[in-house]
């Protein structure tokens, strides 16, 4: 076994699970930080440390980085409602807290960085690659404060000599989603699923087996140090595509749509009316969800091919099946020991 020693973040989450997971068949030492009233199910069995953090607690936060040569932070605040603030205090906040603790402890060779392709304006994209400027303007905390991470990151990166690495997922699905596709289903299964527009633009749709094969290549290449990396299949899928398999799969028909000027015409007043009435969940429509069923988002992924050896293993419709089978056949989207 290797005596290096990992930390993950997220762990229990889809995409830090899958890294725990393929970590430890590597024969890395796997350290995982959570907080003592976590659901740590995902983790059980698994030849990890465990030890207790909380993202919203800096004073927790040095212990997980002690000793640690690596750290995959995966874990964030995620959405598409809410005030930026407490968006901002576990994306940006406790992330400056991590990267102090980790450069005190003086021994980290690489810190890889999770980020997402949601940091890119809300416009068309057709093959945007790294050297497009991000948006901190964002169209909500989520991807308002991934932005201002990277910002913090860069800033350690050229002042404290951190030697990071950023990678941009776009859409994240596989086993162990507990969010988009789940409710996906739910909504094809009651008739309530709607496309906006003809769903023929494409999704940047990214297998999390595919993701954590970059993930990896990051940790050990020297050539990522210092680099942003543009994450996603091989083959993007429209949302046509993507939204069809769901309702095949589930023996259901093809869902409706609405015209996407009817879409854009009304998603203001509703986030409006949301935000009057104080509401805690995300409305029907937001101005985020019309980007993800709308908007081109083709990225280019030629620089993690080039510096990283990246080559997307998966296929959509392998992954999203895969996916589909567990979540269809438990009830529950948990993790596939087998990642």
């Amino acid at each position: 076994m290797s005596e290096s020693v990992v930390l993950v973040t997220g762990a229990t989450g889809m995409v830090g699970n899958y890294v725990v997971r393929r970590l430890l068949e590597s024969d890395y030492q796997v350290r995982v930080m959570l907080r003592p009233s976590s659901e740590a199910q995902p983790l059980q069995g698994l030849d990890i440390e465990r030890v207790d953090g909380d993202l919203a607690r800096p004073e927790t936060l040095q212990a997980p980085l002690r000793g640690v040569d690596y750290v995959v932070h995966a874990a964030a605040h995620v959405g598409d409602w809410g005030p930026a603030e407490k968006y901002r205090a576990i994306n940006v906040v406790a992330l400056e807290h991590l990267l102090s603790a980790a450069e005190h402890e003086g021994r980290l060779k690489r810190w890889v960085q999770i980020s997402s392709l949601g940091v890119y304006e809300a416009r068309h994209h057709f093959g945007t690659d790294e050297t497009a400027a991000v948006d901190v303007s964002g169209l909500d905390g989520y991807t308002r404060t991934k932005a201002e991470a990277e910002v913090l990151l860069k800033q350690h990166i050229d002042r404290q000599g951190l030697a990071a690495v950023i990678v941009r997922p776009g859409f994240i699905y596989g086993c162990g989603d507990r969010h988009v596709v789940p409710r996906l289903v739910e909504r094809i299964r009651a008739g309530k699923m709607k496309l906006i527009g003809d769903g023929q633009r494409l999704l940047n749709n990214t297998f999390v087996g595919n993701l954590v094969d970059a993930i990896l290549l990051a940790m050990v290449k020297d050539s990522a140090v210092g680099q942003v990396f543009n994450v996603r299949d091989e083959r993007l899928v429209t949302r046509a595509e993507f939204i069809g398999t769901i309702a095949d799969y589930l023996g259901e028909p093809f869902p409706g749509s609405v015209p996407e000027w009817l879409a854009r015409s009304i998603v203001k007043p509703i986030e409006a009316l949301a935000r009057l009435k104080r509401a805690n969940e995300a409305p029907m429509l937001t101005q985020a969800r019309i980007k993800f069923l709308t908007l081109n988002l083709d990225f280019s992924i030629a620089k993690a091919k080039q510096l990283l050896g990246f080559q997307p293993r998966v296929d959509f419709q392998d992954g999203i099946r895969e996916a589909l089978a567990l979540l269809t056949t438990t009830g529950e989207a948990t993790q596939n020991a087998a990642a």
